[in-house]
């Protein structure tokens, strides 16, 4: 592992980090990026659309150009690639409900010292939030599933697999993209009914309504209707909410949908086995703290552990990571 290179310049970077998150959030949240679009704009152009207080905009859009986010030439403003590609809502890479996830995420951060003294979370759940929150966590695990699922399908051996169960899948990215690679594929998204709104508005999005459904329950409190009915099972970032029984229930909910010899995939950010790294699965480890009763990130023994406890055999680490550090188990049940 490489480390820091800890001095009083990067102590103070890392300490003052927050003023680039806010000045991105802040811009996300006002649709900066959407307004310029693939025209170069003056303030005053840019503030005939936003109405905002013009000498604050300005000062955000300079901060912006210097973190190359936008590009200015003449007073005038461009979106950088980057931004065209991932912040604006013209794009269909675009990334402002995850970063807006974080935003929602970013006061109970600040109230990490609280969340510790008293050993409770300092916020609720995304998934039981107000409906803004809802959006911004379930769109947001669409943006980010996007970013994986259209490679990862490519990769993933599901052959042979005639259904598929996303469990826990939110808007059904990962069901979606593995029956667009995998023809003779079909799959239910398993998820709350609250979900199911933002699930069929992407299967319909992507035209394969006749091949994902979409069946709603509740994972962590409901037993799953549906015994020996699926070939594959894909579990992405649910186990990290619960605490290590609940998630070892979850598994076996899932396995109890599988037919004898069927593929189980844990998709998680998974920790070492001394628990102490890589970095992006430590610090989220903190955040399920923060917002869940008994969260937590998983190391690869102890999740490894979990689908043996439920007769899973050949378990194995792909070699996928995910642009935040996630990774992917594999096993097969009895």
């Amino acid at each position: 592992m490489k480390s820091f290179d800890w001095n009083p310049g990067t102590l103070l970077e890392m300490s003052g980090s927050y003023w680039k998150t806010c000045t991105l959030h802040t811009s996300v949240k006002l649709d900066i990026f959407t307004v310029i679009g693939s025209n170069a704009l003056s303030v005053d152009k840019i503030n005939e659309k936003l109405k905002l207080d013009k000498r604050g905009l300005a000062m955000l859009l300079n901060a912006l150009s210097a973190l190359e986010l936008l590009i200015k030439k003449d007073g005038k403003y461009s979106n950088s690639p980057p931004a065209l590609t991932f912040l604006s809502k013209e794009s269909g890479q675009y990334l402002g409900f995850m970063i807006m996830h974080h935003h929602h995420l970013m006061e109970s951060w600040h109230k990490m010292d609280k969340a510790i003294i008293e050993g409770m979370p300092t916020r609720s759940r995304s998934s039981f939030s107000d409906e803004e929150r809802r959006e911004s966590f379930l769109m947001g695990m669409f943006n980010i599933g996007m970013a994986i699922a259209p490679r990862l399908s490519k990769e993933l051996d599901l052959s042979g697999c005639k259904k598929l169960l996303d469990f826990g899948g939110g808007p059904g990215t990962y069901a979606i993209h593995f029956c667009l690679a995998n023809p003779e594929l079909n799959a239910s998204v398993y998820d709350l009914s609250t979900t199911r709104p933002f699930a069929e508005k992407t299967i319909n999005k992507f035209n394969i309504s006749d091949r994902v459904d979409f069946i709603s329950g509740n994972y962590v409190e409901d037993e799953f209707a549906y015994p020996n009915t699926f070939d594959a099972a894909w579990l992405s970032h649910i186990l990290h909410g619960e605490g290590p029984e609940q998630a070892q229930e979850i598994i076996g909910k899932a396995v109890s949908a599988l037919k004898p010899k069927s593929k189980i995939y844990i998709h998680d950010f998974i920790l070492n086995n001394n628990m102490d790294g890589p970095l992006f699965p430590a610090l989220f480890a903190i955040n399920m703290y923060l917002g869940t009763p008994k969260g937590r990130s998983y190391s690869q023994a102890q999740i490894s552990d979990m689908l043996k406890a439920h007769g899973v055999q050949n378990i194995k680490r792909l070699s996928f990571t995910g642009p935040t550090q996630s990774g992917i188990l594999s096993g097969v049940t009895l």
